[in-house]
């Protein structure tokens, strides 16, 4: 499983949250922790467990000849 996430450290604690899915952060005392979550959470958004779940989403076009 590859997926890109966004995080920081705030003061005493890391969030974050996955690139697909802007709207579900995360966080953990530590940065191991936190990447720990942001697995936890990717596999209940990708096991359908949490309910109407948003996504960001890259549209290619087709070329046509």
């Amino acid at each position: 499983m590859n997926q890109k996430c966004v995080y920081w450290q705030e003061e005493d604690r890391w969030l974050g949250y996955l690139e697909e899915y802007p709207d579900y952060w995360t966080q953990g005392e530590s940065e191991e922790g936190l990447r720990n979550n942001l697995i936890d959470i990717y596999k209940d958004l990708s096991n359908d467990e949490i309910p109407n779940v948003r996504r960001v989403a890259e549209l290619r076009r087709r070329i046509l000849n």
